[in-house]
């Protein structure tokens, strides 16, 4: 795993000073890691029932994509407001300067599917949590959530439900 966490830049001082910024791209453009990434997630998951993969918006939308064809499984997208077309459920949660609102159409799932929520980066865990009620709220079983990466020393794990959360390289 060292040889992928290697790949991913560190950005100083981004978005704000003080921060320290992993930048995915690096690894998303390297064919041979980005496969072998995807590779090492979707195994996890080999002969489980996965009805779904869930994306958030919009990194989660690389990852949930290709563990969703990986799966041979649908995708269900969680967007900003006003972005989908049809009906739509929505969360609103609190951010460290204001709050945020997700929205994913009502006819995502049918009752009882059960899903794998994926993103790129685990943090605080605010967003993610968000996610875990929307998906409830209309009718999936959650079977993990599932991160290409996450940073630990910023707790977000806590926020999500215990023993339901995977992370490929942990920094």
């Amino acid at each position: 795993m060292d040889d992928l966490k290697q790949i991913i830049r560190d950005i100083p001082d981004f978005p704000k000073k003080g921060i320290i910024f992993k930048d995915i791209t690096t690894l998303l453009a390297d064919a041979k890691s980005f496969s072998r990434m995807v590779d090492l997630m979707a195994h996890r998951y080999l002969g489980e029932k996965i009805d779904q993969i869930v994306g958030i918006e919009a990194r989660g939308f690389i990852l949930g994509s290709a563990l969703a064809y990986k799966l041979g499984t649908g995708i269900t997208l969680v967007r900003k407001p006003g972005k989908l077309p049809f009906q739509t459920s929505s969360v609103s949660y609190d951010l460290e300067y204001g709050s945020d609102t997700l929205e994913m159409h009502k006819d995502a799932f049918k009752k009882g599917d059960r899903v794998i929520i994926a993103d790129d980066l685990l943090a605080t865990g605010g967003t993610m949590a968000a996610v875990v009620e929307l998906v409830r709220k209309n009718g999936a079983e959650i079977h993990e959530c599932a991160f290409m990466a996450e940073l630990e020393f910023l707790g977000g794990r806590g926020k999500l439900p215990e023993g339901l959360v995977y992370s490929l390289l942990k920094f």
